[in-house]
């Protein structure tokens, strides 16, 4: 977007837009969300900047009206898989809290003193001012949502020490932290307000509650996806509820994300649409307080919280064939990966055979993982309950052998790319992008072209993938085929035909395929 789109946005106030980037003012010296309701400033007295940690570099301080930390993050990270991009997506899983710049610079393939520059030049702040953004966004949540002490608020949001904390926040708000948790009460119906639902467990660590932002419509057909995909025992999930237990960096973490009723205007933003508008809810149990950010950045991820569904479903609509499809969900979203290594073990059990077969085979190899105390365990009468972590990529090598059936190959296969995980040798993750992650899977045995692609989609939201080799892709061109008053427009026969034919939705095709999906799903229980 050049100034006059962002101007024009603003001057619209765009709630579409919030979270994509940020307005400072230089008669006020604050920076807003775009959808702040406060009068549109000259246009000679604004600069737009795309991170909120590029307006604190450069002086400003957040609007104490609009709230602007309290938004959806940019689709941006998601969709660039330049430097710029990959660092953010470390960034917010917090990286730097834990490895430091220079870890991140590793990670990335550069230089420490080079990825300053690349990062001041893109996106104006360094990695340091950008985990610092991350981090004041993480505890402005925590104040005026929870009733957890300062220091424990400090340290779950990743600052190294009480006075950097209390610093830092009174910089980026212009309120000290206690100042401005006093402000959650009087904000009760903006959509920063959540619920409250934190208190400590004797022995179990931290228990809290928090709504999540997003930008609407969002469709709660995710929940189904990852339902008929969830492992007993492991995950348990209903069409608006899902949970487990996690390995995080410090600690093991069980969460619940919810999709219910609106309420008290912490839905979501932007636009109605013709999508379900509801309330996203976030249960933690167990929980090492420093592991907080990079529990809700891997939450988000999951769940495809920082998508833009007006853009996107906008130019799904181009393509005849799933035009219909998304007037009847629009929204609709791309799962991602809790644990990128657990994925690429999904993804190579579940590939060239059934979804419930492969869930069978998964609760198998399970057996391999971390059994739970009771007292550990999640326990729903609804959904479940929750005995087990997934194994670690050491725990299959070390224990999966004569747990799993089927073609030797593809056992063996499976067991060396664990080994080559839990050895070091194999590490992807959020960071990588498509050609990188290409190199690193492409040459183990067993791994095609799509796995790949579904690990791309998964784990990294590349957000055009479209596996045209897919067998229930196919289904759903068929039947969305089948559906459309213009036939002509269907496939023509090859992979490489449907493949063009999709082109005309890039860059979104990972999207188009979550429909053809749910399409082919919709035809295979129609025919039961």
């Amino acid at each position: 977007m050049d100034f006059w789109e962002r101007y024009r946005a603003i001057d619209g106030r765009d709630p579409r837009f919030d979270g994509q980037f940020v307005t400072a003012v230089r008669s006020t010296g604050i920076y807003c969300r775009p959808s702040c309701p406060a009068r549109t400033p000259k246009a000679s007295n604004v600069t737009f900047y795309e991170t909120s940690a590029a307006a604190h570099e450069a002086g400003y301080r957040a609007c104490k009206r609009c709230l602007p930390e309290a938004v959806p993050g940019t689709p941006a990270w998601n969709v660039r898989s330049d430097v710029a991009g990959r660092a953010m997506r470390l960034i917010n899983d917090g990286v730097i809290n834990r490895e430091g710049v220079d870890g991140l610079a590793l990670r990335l393939g550069y230089s420490t003193r080079h990825l300053n520059r690349i990062l001041g030049t893109e996106l104006g702040a360094g990695p340091l001012a950008l985990a610092r953004a991350s981090r004041a966004q993480t505890a402005r949540t925590l104040l005026v949502s929870t009733s957890m002490k300062l220091a424990d608020v400090a340290f779950a949001a990743g600052f190294n020490s009480v006075r950097q904390f209390n610093d830092t926040i009174t910089e980026v708000f212009a309120l000290t932290p206690s100042a401005l948790r006093a402000t959650a009460a009087a904000r009760a119906s903006a959509p920063a307000k959540v619920a409250t639902d934190h208190h400590v467990r004797k022995g179990s660590g931290t228990s809290l509650r928090l709504n999540l932002p997003y930008r609407k419509p969002y469709d709660p057909g995710i929940f189904s996806f990852l339902a008929a995909r969830a492992i007993p025992g492991v995950e348990a999930a209903t069409a608006n509820s899902y949970s487990r237990m996690i390995h995080l960096p410090r600690s093991t973490a069980a969460f619940t994300v919810s999709y219910g009723s609106p309420g008290n205007g912490s839905e979501g933003i932007g636009s109605d649409g013709n999508g379900s508008v509801g309330n996203l809810a976030l249960r933690v149990d167990t929980l090492d307080l420093r592991d907080l950010p990079v529990l809700l950045s891997r939450v988000r991820r999951l769940f495809d919280l920082d998508a833009d569904p007006v853009a996107i479903d906008d130019v799904l609509r181009r393509d005849p064939r799933l035009e219909q499809a998304v007037m009847a969900v629009p929204g609709i979203r791309v799962p991602g990966a809790i644990d990128p290594q657990e994925l690429l073990v999904r993804a190579m059990i579940g590939q060239q055979i059934t979804v419930s077969a492969a869930r069978t085979a998964l609760g198998r190899l399970c057996a391999a993982g971390t059994a739970l105390e009771p007292a550990q365990g999640v326990q729903d009468q609804q959904s479940g309950s929750i005995e087990r972590l997934f194994p670690t990529a050491a725990q299959i090598a070390a224990s999966g052998a004569g747990l799993l059936n089927g073609p030797r190959r593809r056992i063996e296969s499976l067991f060396g790319a664990a080994r080559a995980m839990a050895a070091g040798g194999l590490d992807f993750g959020y960071g990588d992008d498509l050609p990188g992650l290409r190199s690193k899977l492409l040459p183990l045995p067993g791994v095609g072209p799509w796995t790949v692609g579904y690990v791309a989609m998964r784990v990294i939201a590349a957000p055009d993938i479209f596996l045209d080799n897919d067998a229930a892709v196919r289904n759903g061109v068929r039947r969305l085929v089948e559906e459309s008053a213009d036939t002509a427009v269907g496939p023509t026969g090859s992979s490489e035909a449907r493949s063009q034919d999709f082109r005309e939705v890039s860059p979104w095709r990972s999207y188009a395929t979550m429909h053809l999906w749910r399409a082919a799903a919709a035809k295979a229980a129609g025919a039961i």
